[in-house]
């Protein structure tokens, strides 16, 4: 296994940027140097430097390094599509092989590489596979980020077993409130941990602003290597 965790969640919008920063910032409490990827972005600004994505920046602010954009995230799209749409839309193709160097060029410099993935865990990329796929390319072990709405026991469940089926390490979950007044939250909560079997490494709380510090106070990470 790699040194670094790839991050997915449930679904699209389930706070994978908001914990994944979290993370990043609880392991850097620990003084470790860590980098944080998203290596495909959909929904990106046009600046001078090229095209920048929001959850990519989120992650290197996080970080605090100083690696190239284009490490961190090396498939940047502007349309807010899925990106293997994305990618054809302008005539390209997101190649795996792309991605493992740049993370290899983070993890060379870095003591844990934080992988956030695009969308859910069975979004496709392209003709190498979907983010699934890409994970286990990576070989890291996988932290599952449950956005805690209607729905989320059967999205979590079988999101889980998905992983454990394709072979990597499900090293823990963490709740994401997305939605104020989610009811019978503290039964939801014990259903998922009950059903996941795996770590509970935390439950963000709803909040109008986070920062990466704000968000690493709900949260405890799994050991390197886990």
């Amino acid at each position: 296994m790699s040194r670094g965790f790839f991050v997915t969640g449930t679904d699209t919008g389930v706070g994978k940027t908001r914990v994944s920063a979290g993370l990043i910032a609880v392991l850097r409490q620990q003084g470790l140097r860590v980098a944080g990827m998203k290596p495909v972005a959909s929904g990106c600004a046009a600046t001078p430097a090229g095209l920048r994505n929001d959850d990519a920046l989120a992650l290197i602010g996080a970080s605090g390094g100083d690696w190239p954009y284009e490490w961190v995230n090396p498939y940047a799209f502007a349309p807010p599509i899925a990106p293997h749409l994305a990618a054809a839309d302008v005539g390209s193709t997101i190649r795996f092989a792309v991605i493992e160097q740049a993370f290899g060029q983070l993890a060379a410099q870095s003591d844990c590489v934080v992988v956030e993935g695009v969308g859910g865990w069975r979004v496709p990329l392209g003709p190498d596979g979907d983010v699934a796929d890409l994970a286990m390319g990576l070989q890291l072990p996988v932290v599952l980020v449950v956005g805690l709405r209607l729905g989320c026991l059967n999205h979590a469940a079988l999101t889980a077993a998905d992983i454990r089926r394709c072979g990597l390490p499900l090293a823990g979950w963490v709740g994401n409130a997305i939605e104020t007044g989610f009811e019978r939250l503290d039964d939801n909560l014990k259903a998922l941990g009950d059903s996941l079997a795996a770590p509970c490494l935390g439950v963000v709380r709803h909040a109008a602003a986070v920062t990466p510090a704000s968000v690493a106070r709900d949260l405890r990470a799994p050991p390197i290597g886990s």
